[in-house]
């Protein structure tokens, strides 16, 4: 079994130096996250990832999930940490006090659902997406709605989904066939299927609250006809608790190539008369509110690729230490462990850069998603709402394709014994595969990155992102120590300010633009990676000349932000000559030559 301990001085030095816990702690809403206190958070989530999560999640690999008959059968162990997870709290950390949450920050329930997802990813998807629901109901639900069902929901008590996909709808959910008939009472009858349902049928919980995507009799067609739903497993009696089964069957669950531990179902609405549901807010108006929960989702995903990343990492690097393998390539010394080889020594330090540039990017987001929300300020809380809307798409795309990268590289350093199950890295690397692909893919990820969040505002944003960049490049001009570290900084905004201008002047050239999505998003990814390495180095330069902190960690900080600008910064060049070639090679491509 690989242990797992959360990288606790890691999570704090970004939350303090990057992230600003200290501002965000200072907004009306957020008074009580004191240091202290996070401190303390942080050290109790780290106890229950390593002690409860991280000692199941092999269990849930091996054993999966099994239908038997309609009842979906979860791992051993499962219900009794899933009983002690929800009865410490941990559901509502970053959720509305009026319904039983603890309303802290943003910000401080990042680490700690990223230790969740280290510790045992397909466990905490569960409880993710009670906190997407919460989200999407607090903006859409009527006040009896969230009367009947928050409390429950934030406390973890009845468990949560959202269906969108459809057989034939894939992620084209302009294809979306479920319909709802309406009732005379008031409610809606639901007749369809949904597939890829995470956690869609279990008995953990003794109910599971669907919010579903379907059509009314007289909507529109594509996504402007999509209405949002509340359908629970189980109706309420008329004292609000379960009573007598709805009409959802669970028909079939995915035989998948990771994460077993999390049943990933086909659901079947209205088989016997139809599943009884209560329409959120407006008709036709449904998928701007899961969109809330999708991106809720998108996030905690993005944080899925750090944290598996995270994992690997700590895998990687105790096996390095302990495995004995040939001989010094300098002195030919023997007997000494492979960390001492170059290229594992290479592999490694990649890793942990690529890692503290993701938890840089990941962190900051979530203080702007505190900023966006809780600032006094108009002006500043709207530019941080639109820099946590462009930088969505990179959260999650680039975010899970650098996990995906760091699981692929711990297999490699592993060496055959990767390869090999009982060693627990291939795991990750199983796991970690889907997240590029659930809750948008990297391509889908790129194109809202291209077309709503570039394009549709000419570049605006992203100008003032790369002023930020520049800022932050001018503090490293002439720098005692860290000078180095500004020419290549000022040459990704450079680059990324020459991106625009092209994406902008081709704006005409649909498909082109389009071809070239997924390298811009790996370039805007690998750009605001390095901004901030180069703001962790100038953080950790600052402590280290005033003595305070360990003189080793922060020396290693500056050091990896200078592996990271050494050795990823040139790949953006390449993601930037790709976006601009790309397309005009494809559309001369025949589909024969395929």
């Amino acid at each position: 079994m690989l242990d797992y301990q959360a990288p606790l001085r890691d999570m704090q030095f970004i939350l303090e130096e990057l992230a600003g816990l200290e501002r965000i702690g200072e907004l009306p809403g957020c008074e009580d996250a004191s240091p202290d206190l996070v401190s303390a958070v942080l050290e109790e989530a780290g106890k229950f990832a390593a002690g409860v999560l991280a000692p199941l999640n092999p269990v849930g690999d091996r054993q999966g999930c099994r239908l038997e008959g309609e009842r979906v059968v979860t791992p051993e162990g499962w219900q009794a940490a899933y009983d002690r997870f929800r009865e410490a709290g941990w559901i509502g950390l970053s959720l509305p006090p009026e319904h039983g949450g603890q309303g802290l920050p943003k910000l401080v329930s990042t680490p700690v659902w990223e230790m969740w997802f280290s510790a045992n990813m397909a466990f905490a998807m569960l409880p993710q997406l009670n906190v997407g629901q919460t989200e999407a109901l607090m903006i859409a639900a009527s006040e009896a709605q969230k009367a009947t069902w928050l409390d429950k929901i934030v406390s973890g008590e009845w468990a949560a989904t959202m269906n969108l996909t459809e057989p034939q709808a894939g992620s084209d959910l302009a294809a979306t066939r479920m319909r709802a008939e309406p009732e005379p009472d008031g409610a809606y009858r639901l007749f369809g299927q949904k597939i890829f349902i995470s956690y869609g049928e279990h008995e953990l919980t003794p109910n599971i609250v669907h919010l579903v995507l379907a059509r009314l009799p007289d909507a529109p067609p594509g996504v402007k006809g999509l209405s949002l739903f509340l359908v629970p497993k189980y109706l309420l009696d008329e004292r609000g608790e379960p009573g007598p089964r709805n009409d959802i069957r669970c028909i079939a669950i995915e035989h998948k190539m990771g994460i077993h531990g999390s049943p990933t179902c086909t659901l079947s609405y209205g088989d016997d008369g139809g599943a009884l549901g209560y329409l959120v807010g407006e008709p036709h108006q449904g998928l701007a509110t899961m969109f809330v929960m999708m991106n809720e989702a998108r996030f905690n995903v993005g944080i899925q690729g750090a944290a598996l990343g995270e994992r690997a990492y700590q895998a990687a690097l105790a096996y390095a230490r302990e495995r004995v393998q040939g001989r010094d390539i300098v002195t030919g010394e023997a007997g000494l462990p492979i960390l001492a080889h170059p290229d594992v020594k290479r592999m490694l330090v990649s890793m942990r850069a690529r890692l503290m540039a993701m938890r840089g990017l990941l962190y900051s987001a979530a203080g702007w998603f505190d900023l966006a929300r809780h600032h006094p300020e108009a002006e500043a809380a709207d530019k941080y709402r639109r820099y946590v809307d462009l930088l969505m798409p990179v959260a999650k795309g680039w975010c899970t394709e650098v996990g995906n990268d760091l699981c692929d590289e711990a297999i490699q350093v592993f060496g055959g014994m990767g390869f090999v199950e009982e060693t627990g890295v291939a795991q990750l690397f199983r796991d970690a595969r889907v997240i590029t692909i659930y809750e948008g893919t990297t391509g889908i990820q790129a194109n809202d990155l291209l077309g709503r969040k570039i394009l549709r505002e000419d570049a605006a944003t992203l100008r003032e992102l790369i002023a930020d960049i520049r800022q932050t490049a001018g503090r490293l001009d002439g720098h005692e120590h860290l000078g180095d570290l500004a020419q290549p900084l000022h040459d990704l905004a450079t680059l990324l300010d020459e991106s625009a201008d092209w994406l902008l002047a081709h704006k005409a050239d649909t498909a082109e633009l389009y071809a070239g999505a997924v390298p811009l998003l790996h370039l805007l990814g690998i750009a605001c990676g390095a901004w901030q390495m180069a703001r962790l180095a100038l953080a950790a330069e600052a402590r280290r000349a005033a003595g305070d902190g360990d003189p080793d960690y922060l020396t290693g900080l500056s050091e990896l932000a200078r592996f990271y600008l050494a050795t990823q910064a040139p790949q953006a060049h390449s993601h930037a000559h790709t976006l601009r070639h790309a397309g005009a090679v494809l559309s001369r491509f025949s589909e024969k030559g395929l």
